[in-house]
């Protein structure tokens, strides 16, 4: 096992296969809690749920392959394969039955878990994923997508950041985030982005999820709610206020209470339940 020093505290790496994936781990306490960050970014996006789970739980934050510090080797860079890393991290690391919470891209990872891994999963918490895109969305993203396989790749990357972010957002950590997801591997960020927007089949995998399911929107949420309410009728919905895309960031106080009380009612049993 190869050990890096990586933001605040110590990025741990297992060999899958010759690809090494990395991740942090902080904590103990039932249930466990796995952290999925969003598209071209790094477990250091998921730093405010990490710091305040971990106080009383086990926290495992990843790098998906392709991403942070995880390699990126030249491949497809899909859904179910990012989802089959994650079961074999956790397969490694004796982490049994967990309650998965990813953001933006990471919450598709965690509904693919819950499809191709069910009795790992024990719970399924997605903020501001595109699970089912509104109808309105879907043409500005198949020109997204387009866009990230030309030229001009790094500017569209930094175009989505300001697309899904509110005015009133704070500017330096737009700017941070459209720094860090721009600078990712153009092979990297057209692949994942096209498998996880345009390719993979989310209403097929809310519908096949059985565990207990919490969707965070932001303040125009990417999924078609009601859409994603009929295709996994035990889904729970919130919605955090004055906040855009990357609410977990933005607004932490409002996300992280959701995701408490969403433990609290849906995951852990009450006292005498």
């Amino acid at each position: 096992m190869q050990l890096s020093i990586f933001e605040e505290g110590i990025v741990q790496k297992l060999n899958r296969d010759g690809v090494a994936l990395a991740y942090e781990e902080a904590g103990q306490g039932d249930p466990t809690i796995l952290l999925i960050h969003c598209w071209t970014c790094d477990h250091s996006f998921l730093a405010p749920q990490f710091r305040h789970f971990s106080t009383k739980h086990r926290v495992v934050s990843v790098d998906l392959r392709g991403h942070g510090e995880s390699d990126k080797p030249q491949q497809a860079y899909t859904v179910a394969g990012f989802a089959d890393d994650l079961a074999w991290l956790c397969d490694r690391l004796s982490v049994e039955r967990t309650v998965v919470v990813g953001h933006s891209m990471g919450g598709n990872v965690a509904l693919e878990m819950a499809r191709r891994h069910p009795a790992l999963t024990r719970a399924v918490v997605m903020i501001d994923s595109c699970i089912i895109a509104p109808a309105g969305l879907k043409s500005a993203l198949e020109s997204m997508g387009e866009g990230l396989r030309g030229p001009r790749h790094r500017e569209v990357s930094q175009q989505i950041v300001e697309c899904v972010s509110l005015p009133t957002d704070d500017a330096r950590r737009k700017a941070w985030i459209a720094k860090i997801m721009s600078a990712a591997p153009q092979f990297v960020a057209s692949s994942a982005f096209d498998e996880h927007i345009l390719r993979w089949d989310g209403e097929a995998a809310a519908a096949a999820c059985t565990a207990p399911a919490l969707y965070i929107g932001a303040a125009n949420p990417l999924s078609d709610v009601e859409r994603l309410r009929t295709a996994c009728p035990q889904l729970v919905v919130g919605q955090t206020v004055g906040a855009g895309h990357f609410n977990n960031q933005e607004v932490p106080e409002q996300v992280n209470a959701m995701i408490e009380r969403f433990l609290a009612t849906s995951v852990v049993a009450p006292a005498g339940a």
